[in-house]
């Protein structure tokens, strides 16, 4: 079923909120900016967290933006997200005042983390379909 002309330029802004943030940080991430090595030192992970998280936020960035690829690209940006938050609610904390953070970077991942939820929602019909039959 075709979604509604609303619902389809809701998905395409939703998704296009997700990439960008996704995008914009894998220059902090493929280049070893303090902040990324900062952050992934503090959780044990650097340097392979950093360039692994990078190159599955790549991946995630890249599905989710095209048609057909939508659910699995929100699926995985969901999960890589799912881990910064936890993240930072575990070890790093919601500022990070070290690298200069006063909670940007975990306001970023809940607008990431709800666009993707909301994305889901609005494909479910797509998503519903990859789960067997039976």
């Amino acid at each position: 079923m075709e979604l509604s002309k609303t619902l389809h330029i809701a998905s395409w802004i939703l998704r296009s909120a997700t990439a960008v943030i996704l995008l914009q940080t894998l220059f902090f991430k493929f280049t070893a900016a303090r902040e990324s090595v900062y952050i992934f030192t503090t959780l044990g992970m650097e340097p392979w967290g950093r360039i692994g998280s990078g190159v599955a936020e790549l991946i995630a960035s890249v599905l989710i933006l095209l048609p057909g690829t939508v659910v699995f690209g929100a699926l995985l940006s969901l999960g890589v997200i799912t881990g910064a938050i936890l993240s930072h609610l575990t070890k790093l904390g919601i500022a990070l005042p070290a690298v200069g953070d006063r909670g940007e970077l975990f306001a970023l991942a809940l607008v990431v983390f709800s666009c993707s939820i909301a994305v889901l929602v609005i494909h479910r019909r797509e998503l519903l379909a990859l789960l067997p039959r039976r």
